[in-house]
């Protein structure tokens, strides 16, 4: 599958949506990037949790999209399935997250 069937395809689950989000990050510093974005949110939404800083939250959003989209533009060369299918692209990133966490995809 290509960027383009994210146009045309009709993605009714997780279960069939989640391979085609994996093919859309083969890359593995995609990969590495949409990690580090990740792991920066999750340590952002900690500092406003913990401070009430609502700049943390701000910084928690963009520090994930920020580093997701570098790793789509520039380096897979794709446009973000997010654009199409936000709920399921986000749900998918966090399983892809968890996955190289217990090493299931290489970082």
């Amino acid at each position: 599958m290509s960027t383009s069937d994210v146009n045309t395809k009709k993605y009714k689950s997780l279960t069939e949506f989640f391979p085609f989000y994996l093919t859309e990050h083969s890359n593995a510093v995609n990969r590495a990037l949409h990690f580090i974005g990740s792991s920066l949110a999750i340590g952002f939404i900690f500092a406003f949790i913990s401070s009430g800083n609502w700049i943390a939250l701000v910084l928690a959003l963009f520090s994930g999209y920020l580093f997701a989209w570098i790793g789509h533009f520039f380096i897979e060369k794709n446009r973000p399935a997010t654009f199409k299918y936000p709920f399921l692209s986000f749900i998918s990133d966090w399983m892809m997250y968890g996955r190289m966490l217990v090493g299931k995809i290489p970082k």
